[in-house]
């Protein structure tokens, strides 16, 4: 049984980051032949295709009722993302940081993880209006990122022309759409399930293997990147994927169902802020990542990770 639902979690995981490729593909594809310009498919699409699985999950598990596992998913992920993440990317090579990164994308992030811890500690609950809040606060973000990608400070995703039929590029878009939300549905009730049968917390569950397996796009990216000797891009990437998945993701679960925030989500939050300020200290002299900052990184997850296990 505890064999099946790890298969389950795996197939779960494995559906997810295939659909999220095959539907930015597709729909990116879409816009292109539309002539919608490159640079808003690649602010908004592409950008926002990485967190389509913690999207997914998150709201899938709201409509389940498992709100532990909805925020824990977003809020471990974002942890993830930076100790794990960048700690591995960083390790492999070092890393530089544009400046716009460092003056204005780090602060964001840690002020909209404050926000949230705000939100959650205000009423124990994420509602309506702090979901529209927080949506509100994302399109902001994007006519930010607009803005500086126009003034050449920061970088919008390349996207490559489809040669593509447009049958074809419907079809992988809604295939890939399918595969989400099938790949959420299988996720979130196998880690349930495990949660149960291990007497673990869905806490746990979100804050570490779901938000892990929603994370692969991330990590797969940015650990190429830096194989590849481009791993400039990926601090970019994973402080952008940190804001969409808070006001984005967040911002449309709570938008659909209430969103209960358990008084010990405000540690993770904490702790999410003070992954986000080791960053911040690590690059804003240098702006560079090097071995050390990585290592740094690693051992800080495996204390928090320590505190989970003990907790």
């Amino acid at each position: 049984m505890v064999f099946l639902e790890l298969l389950l979690l795996a197939l779960g995981f494995v559906l997810l980051v295939k659909g999220a490729d095959w539907f930015v593909e597709g729909s990116s594809g879409i816009a292109d032949k539309f002539g919608i310009p490159q640079l808003v498919i690649g602010l908004t699409i592409v950008a926002m295709g990485t967190s389509a699985p913690e999207a997914a999950v998150s709201i899938t598990a709201a409509l389940k009722g498992n709100a532990d596992i909805s925020v824990g998913n977003v809020v471990g992920s974002n942890i993830l993302n930076i100790l794990i993440i960048l700690g591995i990317s960083s390790v492999i090579t070092s890393i530089a940081v544009a400046k716009t990164t460092v003056r204005y994308e780090i602060p964001i992030m840690l002020a909209i993880t404050l926000i949230l811890l705000a939100f959650g500690m205000t009423d124990g609950n994420l509602n309506l209006w702090e979901g529209i809040v927080l949506l509100l606060c994302f399109v902001a973000y994007l006519g930010y990122m607009f803005v500086m990608v126009k003034k050449g400070e920061m970088q919008a995703e390349e996207i490559q022309s489809s040669e593509s039929p447009i049958w074809k590029l419907i079809l992988m878009g809604v295939l890939g759409l399918v595969l989400i939300i099938f790949g959420s549905d299988v996720t979130v009730d196998a880690a349930t399930a495990l949660a149960k049968m291990f007497g673990m917390s869905e806490r746990f569950i979100g804050l570490t293997i779901v938000a892990l397996g929603t994370s692969l796009p991330e990590l797969f990216t940015s650990v190429i990147a830096a194989k590849k000797g481009k791993a400039d891009i990926a601090i970019g990437n994973i402080v952008g994927s940190n804001i969409f998945n808070i006001l984005f993701v967040l911002g449309i679960s709570s938008l659909i169902i209430p969103i209960k925030f358990e008084a010990s989500f405000a540690i993770d939050c904490i702790v999410a802020v003070l992954a986000g300020i080791i960053l911040w200290l690590c690059v804003f002299r240098k702006k560079r990542l090097t071995r050390l900052h990585g290592i740094i990184m690693l051992i800080s997850y495996a204390i928090y990770f320590a505190y989970l296990l003990i907790k």
